[in-house]
């Protein structure tokens, strides 16, 4: 894991900068666009836990209301939640949302590969035994829980508890278990692996091919044992 560590930022600066520069184009029409339509502003930043538990301000496309976190489910975001913008669906849905990350990437706050980053009412929501492991390397833009957890809206979509409560006792600790197993198989092949399998889900958001590719997974939670459709 140490000799990696360099190599991984070093990785992180020239592939951030290589983003920016061909998403650039890309971000001038979501810009106009994010500007006519709901609230009218642009990018959203919010605290987010990150390594060794400190605090950043993560970078995204707005795609819901500026008071979400106080409305509906606050932090939960569920399937055809209100709170969405016109094009805030379609954002999260094809993770575009998320580009705006590669900004943190660049600035070292966050790595193109690592744990994501939770608000402290959810991150607060994984064991305690966790809590002091699952940031030890940067927060990524994508890993194994935003693998697993491509389209987590479905999994609210038939409980009978209080979202929250379910996240707590169900969703945080196998999303922790997943980020510790990061952590276990650290290395350039696990995160060349999980680059290509966030860019295959994307295109095909059904595919089992996580399953086949990482080996020695923990084990689902009966009640995460069906893959969101």
């Amino acid at each position: 894991m140490t000799l990696y560590r360099p190599l991984k930022r070093l990785l992180d600066i020239i592939l951030s900068f290589i983003a920016m520069v061909l998403f650039l184009p890309f971000f001038i029409p979501i810009a106009i666009a994010l500007k006519l339509t709901g609230e009218g502003y642009i990018f959203y930043f919010q605290d987010r836990i990150g390594h060794k538990n400190k605090k950043f301000k993560i970078w995204k496309f707005a795609t819901m209301l500026k008071a979400s976190p106080s409305l509906g489910t606050g932090s939960i975001t569920v399937k055809n939640d209100w709170r969405l913008t016109p094009l805030g669906g379609f954002l999260r849905k094809t993770k575009i949302n998320e580009i705006p990350q590669i900004m943190n990437v660049f600035l070292g706050s966050m790595s193109i590969v690592g744990p994501r980053p939770q608000m402290e009412v959810d991150f607060l929501k994984y064991p305690a035994s966790m809590r002091d492991k699952i940031n030890n390397v940067k927060p990524g833009i994508t890993g194994m829980a935003a693998i697993f957890f491509r389209d987590e809206e479905q999994y609210y979509r038939d409980i009978q508890e209080d979202p929250h409560q379910f996240c707590e006792r169900v969703i945080s600790p196998y999303k922790g278990a997943l980020e510790i197993w990061y952590q276990d198989h650290f290395g350039f092949l696990t995160d060349l692996k999980i680059i290509f399998v966030t860019a295959w889900v994307i295109f095909f958001p059904t595919s089992q091919l996580p399953d086949k590719l990482f080996k020695n997974l923990p084990p689902r939670p009966p009640e995460l044992t069906h893959t969101p459709t």
